[in-house]
């Protein structure tokens, strides 16, 4: 297992309220790949060699959230390699997975899903570090055409066998009402920096990262706070060194603190838990 350094920053896992737990848990591991971990009535670990990154809560009272409302855009599945990505687009292809797009953003190559309960999902590859364009502290990000025919011809010939080792969340895009309340929380009590803006949405790293979060307004834009039960997002869990979570603490005016771990609230009333990365598997 790669343990990452403790200055290290990523996202340790994503959990969603779901109401059919046995269909959204199957499609996770059918159509995306991920591997079962551990699992029983109410509640379902995802992941790979041991670690949990998707964990579904089942709650068949939770109302079905709607896609206008702030929440999830999509979790975004980061393979180790572009043959990796390879492997996967042919396994969704033999599987008809419901890909619903696919885009070159330069640092990265990516495919989009949305499983049954309207849960977006994103699978990419990055790009090696030293092409991505930097300028000002930005990172350029397009979004261009994905060239599926050179990136299956990357996978070696070799079959899609599941998530393989060194599989992460790489990061997490979220709907937000607004974007200068977005970046006062995610950049300035989170502690992230900004690398790119499109229209209508921000994206935020650590340690050099294209992204590790996003918030867009797309669908959601005046959005207020969510209410719950709901289906959709849960938690979101940052991982990164104490000196990061000792920072967040101090900035932030609300939070729950439970040993190495802190947990707060977004604007729009995600809840973000952030950790200490002891034994976090997270990309370096």
């Amino acid at each position: 297992m790669n343990m990452i350094q403790s200055s290290k920053t990523g996202i340790g896992k994503v959990t969603l309220t779901v109401n059919d737990l046995d269909r959204v848990s199957g499609f996770y591991q059918e159509a995306v790949g991920l591997h079962l971990l551990r699992g029983d009535a109410s509640t379902v670990e995802l992941g790979v060699d041991g670690d949990t990154l998707l964990e579904l809560r089942r709650d068949t009272a939770a109302r079905r959230r709607s896609p206008r409302e702030a929440g999830l855009f999509h979790t975004a599945f980061l393979l180790p390699s572009r043959a990796d990505l390879g492997r996967w687009i042919k396994h969704a292809m033999k599987s008809k997975a419901p890909v619903v797009g696919a885009s070159d953003h330069g640092v990265s190559e990516a495919l989009y899903l949305s499983d049954p309960e309207g849960n977006g999902v994103e699978i990419y590859a990055d790009r090696p570090v030293l092409s991505w364009q930097w300028k000002d502290g930005l990172v350029d990000m397009p979004s261009d055409p994905l060239d599926i025919d050179a990136l299956v011809d990357a996978s070696g010939g070799e079959e899609w066998n599941g998530f393989p080792e060194g599989a992460t969340v790489g990061h997490v895009h979220l709907q937000v009402g607004a974007i200068p309340t977005a970046e006062a929380f995610y950049r300035d009590v989170l502690g992230f920096a900004v690398t790119s803006r499109y229209p209508g949405g921000t994206f935020y790293a650590a340690d050099g990262y294209h992204h590790h979060l996003a918030t867009n307004i797309w669908n959601s834009q005046g959005a207020g706070a969510r209410t719950f039960p709901s289906t959709g997002l849960a938690n979101v869990e940052i991982v990164s060194s104490r000196d990061f979570v000792e920072a967040v603490g101090a900035r932030a005016d609300h939070t729950r603190q439970e040993r190495d771990t802190l947990t707060l609230v977004d604007p729009w009333g995600t809840e973000i838990t952030v950790a200490t990365a002891t034994q976090k598997n997270i990309k370096e």
